[in-house]
């Protein structure tokens, strides 16, 4: 109303200030603005608890990029400003401010998480041959698969040094063995592709390891730094995990009905890839003989020569509801691990996250 002060939570900055910055593929910069508006409204909205925190652990990051090397500052710099949902990060700093927490290490320690989910990005990419993240071109399209693989060992590196300054163990066993189970999970992945017999088990298996442990370390990072007991600490792990998995779960459904001006990825790259993931291990377990045979040959073969053929299959066959429901399964989990936290606007957060993740279209 006018003439009446606006009344502001603690912590909070207008969304209009949140100044994540994302470097486009010609080398300009450009503010969280200026992307589309709904690819980061949601996660805007969800964070406004947090963003004066957010905007400190982007500081941070930028510092702790710095590199003599002009082709680590450039890699490094593009993959990290451009335009991810900084999940994981945003986990460590709700966890702890949930538990009371009121130092600044929470701030170090979201750097670390966002450095080593990176470097996995610059990895991944590599290994998959990809060309396109986020709307943009990947790192290794520009820069080349060793400049890539060489610069996420850089921030690997960076984000051990990092951890090590906040001198706690109790935290670097939680990043030391989460990075290590990532490192199986991408293993475990390759071994997964072009093998059309891959059970639900076997597939979140992978998930488990190669996504949604750095999504339970996070958490439980908050909450260790919150110097919570057991008892808060591993039901805050627990959310994590169901939330990682949650989120790869939607991610794998977007795969085959996303907009890709909206996930900027291009639509079939599991099957490219020859990736049994949810939708198509549904798909062969309730297809025609037909249908069966199509989506064996696609995953034992890649590509997308059959893509329309397999989209055919998961829609008759229902896959992505099927896949759907398991992503909030996954969700619903999530949330009653929250019943632990007291009621704040970062515990609301959390449970808004757990939607999110579900309700998600990019």
């Amino acid at each position: 109303m006018p003439g009446q002060k606006q009344t502001k939570r603690p912590g909070v900055v207008p969304p209009g200030r949140f100044n994540f910055r994302a470097l486009t593929s010609s080398g300009g910069l450009r503010t969280i603005a200026q992307f589309p508006r709904a690819a980061i409204l949601p996660t805007l909205e969800i964070y406004a608890p947090i963003i004066a925190d957010m905007n400190a652990v982007d500081a941070l990051i930028r510092e702790r990029l710095h590199s003599d090397v002009v082709l680590i500052r450039q890699v490094a710099e593009y993959i990290i400003h451009s335009g991810g949902k900084r999940l994981r990060p945003a986990l460590v700093l709700f966890v702890a401010n949930a538990l009371g927490y009121q130092g600044s290490q929470h701030h170090e320690l979201a750097a670390v998480v966002e450095f080593i989910h990176t470097s996995t990005l610059l990895h991944d990419d590599v290994v998959d041959e990809s060309d396109l993240r986020r709307g943009n071109k990947t790192a290794n399209a520009l820069f080349g698969n060793a400049a890539s693989v060489l610069v996420g060992d850089f921030l690997y590196s960076r984000a051990f040094q990092m951890m090590v300054s906040v001198d706690n163990m109790r935290v670097m066993q939680v990043l030391a063995e989460a990075t290590n189970i990532i490192a199986e999970g991408e293993v475990l992945q390759l071994l997964n592709c072009h093998d059309a017999d891959v059970t639900v088990d076997g597939y979140l298996q992978v998930i488990r390891c190669k996504t949604a442990k750095l999504f339970e370390a996070a958490a439980r990072l908050g909450a260790i730094l919150a110097g919570a007991p057991p008892e808060i600490e591993q039901p805050m792990a627990d959310f994590g995990m169901h939330l990682g998995t949650a989120f790869q779960i939607i991610d794998d459904v977007l795969d085959y009905s996303a907009d890709e001006s909206e996930t900027g990825k291009h639509l079939g790259d599991d099957l490219a890839e020859g990736k049994p993931t949810l939708p198509l291990i549904h798909a062969m377990q309730h297809g025609t003989s037909a249908q069966v045979a199509c989506v064996r040959h696609a995953i034992e073969s890649g590509g997308r020569e059959d893509f329309s053929t397999v989209l055919e299959a998961i829609q008759t066959t229902r896959a992505l509801d099927f896949t759907r429901n398991h992503a909030r399964t996954e969700a619903d989990l999530a949330t009653a691990a929250l019943q632990v936290l007291p009621p704040s606007i970062f515990k609301d957060a959390l449970l808004e996250l757990s939607e999110f993740a579900v309700a998600r279209c990019f």
